[in-house]
């Protein structure tokens, strides 16, 4: 009898878990859902709620956005063929687009980056950079183009004690580009601010720096200069600098050590010739959440100038305590007058990990890189979709949920090694979990009695 109670004490939770959660999704998609509700049929407004839900519940790098696999979840693997059907009709539907989910996470990020600047010690940073989605596969789906295969560099990268690769020249394959955009502080979990995707072929062709134009107005009138955009070294050009200078935006800019800058007696010299016979003004103990060490680093920052402009701007250099790593070089328009000033600049710095992350994220656990649609603009809605519950994700890891997500991840997903224990932001437990207590809950409601 004790046994019997404490496995039914057990479930009860376990479901209690899964319904708190689900409810937690239907509360963030419902602001969404009220604007669907206005230009399709409620039928198809329910489809996308249950698709999101199925993106949760079905964890497949290979054939996570298959619509035959999703009809499958969001009905029964018997009545697969209906729940794919039901997909393709809201898909292809004409009443609305995938604008409609990028203006909905726009207003999200801006509520975001306006709660950030109430908090103290916080700095609203637009995280900038860019991936591709490989379709090795794929020869007739709309839109695809030539993007340089990442597998194949990291697949061809010579290993110790094995054979040279055949080739070392880049790999190219078809598929799309993409550019993503988030939000963040120094001290508060991501936000998705946008994801754009892109070609270089078919009608719907445009071009790298239009891309970035566009985004860059797009952030202009969205945050103003509440945010600092944070740039990798693809983004290290005069003419590009030049948009930036030109409206005054605020930039913090990974410089390349070749590229040339002024110094301040006029001079024109590489940026590492900076820091030649120069010793640092600070250092400092930090911690590489990535490669889990710790080490010091060393600082010094000195003002100059760009050849092409006269705007003043600061070139901030960070030294690695270990051997045989690259200083960074960030090139901003900041105002420094101290080393606590220039400090912070190289955390927000560091910040930008968050964009890699979601990229890998997105490809490896939401398996964006499966996507078989046909048409550009089907194709565009159902990446939108996974995107949002990206987003959805993402809301979890705020502070005030802690402490239901730990008990989440107890019930869901428990793991005893160290390593998962001490993750600071488990977010593939955190869907592996959701994913586990929505399938028991979905098993539970269709057992009779």
């Amino acid at each position: 009898m004790f046994t019997t109670f404490k496995n039914a004490a057990r479930q009860a939770e376990v479901l209690s878990q899964a319904l708190f959660f689900s409810y937690r999704l239907e509360g963030f998609l419902s602001p969404f859902l009220a604007r669907l509700d206005e230009l399709l049929d409620r039928r198809l407004v329910y489809t996308f709620q249950n698709l999101c839900r199925a993106l949760v519940r079905h964890r497949s790098r290979s054939t996570g956005l298959l619509l035959s696999e999703l009809g499958g979840v969001v009905l029964s693997p018997d009545k697969a063929p209906a729940g794919t059907k039901r997909l393709s009709n809201l898909l292809r539907s004409k009443k609305w687009s995938a604008q409609l989910i990028t203006d909905y996470l726009s207003q999200e990020a801006q509520t975001y980056v306006e709660q950030l600047l109430e908090a103290e010690r916080e700095l609203p940073l637009l995280l900038w950079d860019e991936s591709v989605q490989e379709k090795c596969e794929s020869l007739q789906s709309e839109g695809l183009c030539a993007v340089r295969s990442v597998k194949a560099k990291r697949q061809l990268r010579i290993k110790k004690g094995y054979y040279d690769p055949p080739t070392r020249e880049p790999v190219h394959v078809p598929g799309f580009r993409w550019v993503g955009l988030l939000c963040c502080g120094l001290w508060q979990a991501p936000r998705i601010a946008r994801f754009a995707w892109w070609s270089s072929r078919g009608k719907e062709a445009t071009s790298l720096e239009q891309v970035k134009l566009t985004l860059l107005l797009w952030a202009r009138q969205t945050f103003g200069q509440a945010v600092l955009h944070v740039f990798d070294r693809g983004y290290a050009s005069s003419k590009w600098l030049g948009l930036l200078l030109g409206r005054h935006d605020r930039f913090l800019l990974r410089w390349p050590s070749r590229y040339k800058l002024v110094d301040g007696r006029g001079l024109l010299k590489n940026a590492y010739r900076f820091s030649v016979g120069r010793k640092a003004t600070s250092s400092r103990v930090v911690r590489d959440m990535v490669r889990k060490i710790t080490y010091r680093r060393s600082l010094l920052w000195q003002p100059c100038l760009h050849p092409d402009y006269d705007q003043p701007l600061t070139l901030l250099i960070c030294r690695p305590g270990k051997k045989g790593r690259q200083p960074w070089y960030l090139l901003t328009s900041e105002e420094v007058r101290s080393d606590r000033q220039a400090w912070r600049l190289v955390f927000a710095y560091a910040r930008r990990w968050q964009v890699e992350q979601a990229f890998r994220f997105n490809k490896s656990e939401m398996g964006m890189e499966s996507c078989r649609l046909w048409f550009w603009s089907s194709r565009m809605k159902l990446l939108q979709v996974v995107t949002l519950v990206y987003a959805f994700l993402l809301s979890l890891l705020d502070k005030e949920l802690r402490e239901a997500v730990s008990h989440l991840l107890r019930q869901g997903c428990h793991r005893t090694g160290k390593r998962c224990r001490k993750t600071p932001t488990p977010l593939y437990r955190i869907r592996l979990a959701l994913a586990n207590l929505w399938n028991l809950l979905y098993l539970s409601l269709q057992t009779p009695g």
